[in-house]
């Protein structure tokens, strides 16, 4: 393009766009030439150096969208000419040393004398310090305004002055002080990931009447959510890792576009509201992490559109919700996450009928169990997740929220976002799950106080083999028996532990079937004989944990095996060959010794 050198520059072009074409090089400085200019845009392709000061010469220039490029240096003074500029966009580049711009340590001067700008994004710009005072009265008229990720501190003005309807994205910054109130009506408002404090406005109804999309997460909000944020037009709430109490005001119900909620990580108590249950477009619903009490209420089977439940690490206490496999059957119910409550009873033998399930984290409760064969038809566990959808809700204006998830991984707890839709894993360790058929064999689930039972009706006109997986406390409980062969049907499951039991019997050779996992824990069992040879093929193995057990022969160090250290097999006394472990209890303690 910087090779389109001209002496007559196309004289009458009023607009030229070419995003999303590839293009390469430098921005020619011929481009200032197009006296008639009014919309240039350029974004998506591969430009890069600096922006052409020849730009800011462009009397009548009035979009100009150069965003996701690979452009540096700074924003040149000639922008400051742009007195028709009502659009710019130069996010997502590498534009740094803004102190050129010679307003303060980190501001463009060129922002003074634009009258007419209604659209601003500088986000991710590596803007630092605080915004001057004088761009308040700019503010007022724009109807977007995006400092997303940079690193602008010091407090906003109250209230704060914006263009009526605007949308407002301040997060991943440094910005403190309270919440402020608005001089117009918003319809998005991203606060996230900064150092607000003090409370969310009582009269949050009256102040923000029109907003769609609230994000506040991540800074240190106290208090208790005001009753009178139960608001028609909410398709996002994100009040995530905060610091607010009390209940949950029931008038969230009302919010029926709402799609997505999260109130996870902060110190909310009482009991999980059943008006939740009208939210009946909600998609995702974090309550994870805080001090509800009581049980899941039955009205929450009423959310058809649900996709994520996560009611994980709180006080919530009752028989298991059996309602679960009934009510989400039919439904795309991607992540079920009750992990760290006191939930007892049964786990619902039509679970398996939630066909979409890809992660199933049930660990820390006290449940007891049977888990049919039909456990292999959980189809998203079954086949391999080999598209990557992110899962994005409540879209609105280009911002929208991204669902993420804690996931213990590896013996880590980790945090998917963009790759969670590839995830499937199970976990139901610490129960204590129960058999109520006759057991062919036991298996005791790691870490869990599970036991798995792969158990056969004693009806004749019945002969159905079903496992029964005890989800007592995965780790360190009393339960036997053999390894539940079906579990190996699931050959698209990335993390398995089954650690902290008393399985016994041997592990199955078509363990090697898992070929996607990535995690498998069978640590502290009773497991006795061979390590397979077929899990030199898995592949995709990165961790791997047999401690602990009474495994014994050769182990085999051939392929994947051999990316594995002692840890992985200590506490089997009568395992060898190469690495050749041998393992010798000392005085209480125990050594090892490789040859």
């Amino acid at each position: 393009m910087e090779k389109c050198d001209s002496k007559r520059p196309l004289p009458s072009l009023r607009y030229l766009k070419l995003s999303n074409n590839g293009l390469v090089g430098k921005i020619p400085e011929w481009l200032g030439q197009l006296k008639n200019l009014q919309q240039l845009r350029l974004a998506f392709n591969f430009f890069e150096g600096p922006i052409p000061a020849s730009l800011g010469k462009l009397p009548n220039l009035a979009n100009l969208v150069l965003s996701r490029n690979q452009l540096n240096g700074t924003l040149p003074d000639s922008f400051g000419q742009l007195t028709e500029l009502s659009i710019l966009d130069v996010s997502s580049n590498f534009l740094t040393d803004w102190k050129s711009c010679h307003l303060g340590p980190s501001f463009p001067t060129w922002l003074k004398s634009q009258k007419e700008l209604k659209f601003l994004d500088i986000s991710n710009a590596s803007i630092s310090d605080s915004i001057p005072g004088w761009f308040w009265d700019i503010s007022s008229s724009l109807s977007l305004l995006n400092f997303s990720f940079n690193q602008l501190n010091g407090e906003l003005p109250n209230p704060f002055p914006a263009f009526p309807f605007a949308d407002i994205d301040l997060s991943e910054n440094l910005l403190k002080g309270t919440i402020p109130l608005l001089s117009a009506p918003f319809e998005l408002l991203d606060l996230s990931n900064n150092k607000f404090q003090g409370h969310i406005p009582q009269n949050i109804s009256e102040v923000m009447p029109d907003l769609i999309f609230l994000s506040l997460s991540g800074n240190e909000i106290s208090g208790e959510i005001p009753a009178t944020i139960g608001m028609t037009l909410f398709q996002v709430i994100d009040l995530s890792n905060n610091k607010l109490t009390g209940n949950v005001p029931s008038s969230i119900g009302k919010c029926s576009y709402l799609k997505a909620l999260d109130l996870g990580n902060n110190n909310l108590s009482g009991s999980v509201p059943s008006s939740l249950g009208q939210l009946i477009q909600l998609q995702s619903l974090h309550l994870n992490d805080n001090k509800f009490s009581g049980g899941v209420p039955f009205s929450l089977k009423n959310l058809f559109s649900l996709e994520t439940l996560d009611l994980g690490n709180n006080r919530l206490s009752g028989k298991f919700p059996a309602w679960i496999s009934d009510g989400f059957q039919n439904l795309r119910i991607l992540i079920l996450r009750l992990r760290s409550n006191s939930f007892y009873g049964e786990l619902p033998l039509g679970m398996s009928s939630l066909s979409s399930l890809q992660v199933l984290d049930l660990a820390e409760n006290n449940l007891t169990v049977n888990v049919p064969t039909s456990i292999r038809d959980l189809n998203a566990m079954v086949q391999e997740q080999k598209m990557n959808e992110y899962l994005l809700y409540g879209k609105y204006r280009g911002i929208y929220y991204e669902e993420s998830l804690v996931v213990n991984l590896k013996n880590q707890f980790q945090k998917y976002t963009k790759t969670l839709s590839l995830l499937t894993s199970i976990d139901l360790s610490r129960n204590s799950l129960l058999s109520q058929y006759i057991v062919k064999g036991d298996i005791g689930l790691p870490h869990n106080g599970i036991s798995i039972s792969i158990l056969r009706s004693q009806s004749a006109s019945s002969p159905v083999e079903d496992i029964a997986i005890n989800f007592d406390s995965m780790v360190e409980n009393n339960f036997n028996g053999g390894f539940p062969v079906e579990l190996t049907k699931l050959h698209g499951l990335i993390v398995l532990n089954l650690s902290g039991n008393q399985i016994s019997g041997q592990i199955p050779e078509n363990i090697s079937n898992l070929h996607q996992s990535a995690s498998l824990d069978l640590s502290s069992n009773m497991l006795s004989g061979a390590i397979p040879s077929s899990m030199e093929s898995m592949s995709y193995l990165s961790y791997l944990n047999f401690s602990n057990n009474n495994l014994s022969g050769m182990v085999p160090y051939k392929g994947q095996m051999t990316t594995f250290t002692a840890s992985a097999f200590e506490g089997n006394p009568h395992l060898c060959g190469a690495p050749h472990f041998y393992y010798y209890a000392k005085m209480g303690t125990q050594t090892i010794e490789q040859h």
